[in-house]
């Protein structure tokens, strides 16, 4: 696990929460520069990532540390930061969480990412779908999300479970599946969609029609 954070004291509690709870923090970095560098030469699962930093801040870190394929980043969040959050969906950030979570959450987050899933905190889910919902479409009105009539019928119905911010256990259990077979849903999802990650794809499809035909 990397530390991405511009205060010491802010990355000094995280280690300690962290490595209380066995998690191993290979590394720090005050700005995005230095993520991206850090998470190049460490090789981290996860990135914990501020997106608010001075000089490239987390959000274009994200961006490249995605595109390289080094690391899964899990971005911090405030409530006030909501274009913040809407540019680390699209640089392809694989959970959100604020930074009032507690210990718990935060270590169980982090070690889900580090398994491939992807963790939206609710109320970040909530207060992001719904910001979108007014905002432009990134296609045409009037025509589908491009990639959805490629989607099968439990595809959509995982889809629609990425929208209220489920785990991959959470879909497993609510739809009756294993998770197996959740995460080569959500891997076929991506694809079709042409989506960065789950957040992403939530928030391509937010007001898309998903019931099944």
């Amino acid at each position: 696990m990397l530390l991405a954070d511009d205060h010491g004291m802010i990355r000094d509690g995280l280690r300690m929460i962290l490595e209380a709870h066995g998690v191993e923090v290979v590394g720090e970095a005050a700005d995005g520069a230095a993520a991206i560098r850090n998470a190049a030469a460490l090789r981290p699962d996860v990135v914990l990532m501020d997106l608010r930093m001075p000089g490239m801040d987390g959000v274009a870190a994200t961006r490249e540390i995605v595109a390289a394929g080094t690391a899964e980043v899990l971005a911090l969040t405030s409530f006030d930061e909501d274009e913040l959050v809407f540019a680390a969906i699209r640089s392809g950030a694989a959970g959100f969480l604020l930074k009032t979570t507690a210990a718990g959450p935060l270590v169980d987050a982090v070690r889900r990412i580090a398994a491939g899933e992807g963790v939206l905190d609710p109320r970040v889910t909530r207060r992001a779908l719904s910001a979108l919902a007014d905002a432009p479409r990134p296609w045409a009105a009037g025509a589908s999300l491009p990639g959805i009539e490629q989607l099968t019928a439990r595809e959509r119905e995982v889809l629609t479970a990425l929208r209220e911010g489920l785990s991959n256990a959470g879909i497993a259990e609510t739809l009756g599946i294993s998770i197996p077979t959740v995460k080569t849903h959500v891997s076929s999802i991506l694809v079709k969609l042409g989506a960065e990650s789950r957040a992403h794809a939530a928030a391509l499809a937010r007001d898309a029609p998903l019931d099944s035909d």
